[in-house]
């Protein structure tokens, strides 16, 4: 899937067709179903994140010898303008999550890892646009399929970096959900990976301190001062829990 700021034109008018660019957020659009013009498909699979293009196409890579009335006349050659802002290959992890259960046990492990990260970092994309609860049902998909058992040490810390990520998502996103406790107890979990996680620790602090127990905050958050004693955000959360 990509995110894209698009402007089609037809040949010598000014005003585009169809357009994008009065959006704040465009949201995000898959090759192949919601982007469905031959011309444009092909043209986004050559661009990177944050390029910009002009492309024109013939009829045959646009809207064909029908067009689109009214809009579209038929043989229409047309002019996209289109600028790249996100790139999110989410084909592999769609294709995972239909598999079963025992199906995906079977997987090797980087591709699990693959999955999860792809997971997390659509979780990311929803939450940049401030639709945290489907940024925590992404982290969850993530999370689900890493309970790996592993057959190595070197495997073991590759599955905790993983989680370690999630998890701090996870209790991020329940605290702007207004949810603390179970901000708390995931930022507990990344504690159970690495115990000097300040993230973890002021997260647990910032939940301990939404739900009214102060005792409970500043133990997390001086803990957190001690790991990382410049952070401003730490800083001014002890300011604001004194």
């Amino acid at each position: 899937g990509c995110t894209v700021k698009y402007s089609g034109y037809l040949e010598h008018r000014d005003e585009p067709f169809c357009t994008n660019c009065y959006s704040k957020s465009p949201g995000l659009m898959k090759l192949g179903k919601d982007v469905t013009l031959g011309g444009l498909e092909i043209g986004l699979l050559t661009m990177k994140k944050g390029e910009g293009a002009r492309f024109v196409f013939t009829p045959d890579y646009a809207y064909g010898r029908q067009g689109c009335p009214p809009l579209i006349p038929p043989n229409a050659t047309v002019m996209f303008e289109v600028e790249v802002l996100d790139f999110l290959d989410t084909d592999e992890s769609d294709a995972f999550f239909e598999l079963t259960p025992e199906q995906q046990d079977t997987f090797p492990l980087q591709k699990v890892l693959n999955v999860a990260d792809t997971e997390r970092q659509f979780g990311n994309y929803l939450y940049r646009k401030r639709r945290f609860k489907g940024a925590k049902d992404r982290y969850k998909r993530a999370f689900s399929i890493l309970h790996r058992s592993p057959s190595s040490e070197e495997e073991q810390h590759q599955i905790n970096a993983s989680k370690l990520l999630v998890l701090l998502n996870l209790s991020l996103t329940y605290l702007k959900l207004e949810c603390p406790a179970r901000a708390l107890a995931y930022g507990e979990k990344a504690l159970e990976i690495d115990q000097r996680n300040a993230k973890a620790l002021f997260r647990c602090g910032q939940a301990c301190l939404c739900m009214t127990e102060y005792e409970k905050s500043r133990d997390f958050l001086v803990r957190a001062q001690h790991i990382q004693p410049f952070n401003h955000d730490i800083n001014n959360e002890l300011k604001k829990l004194a």
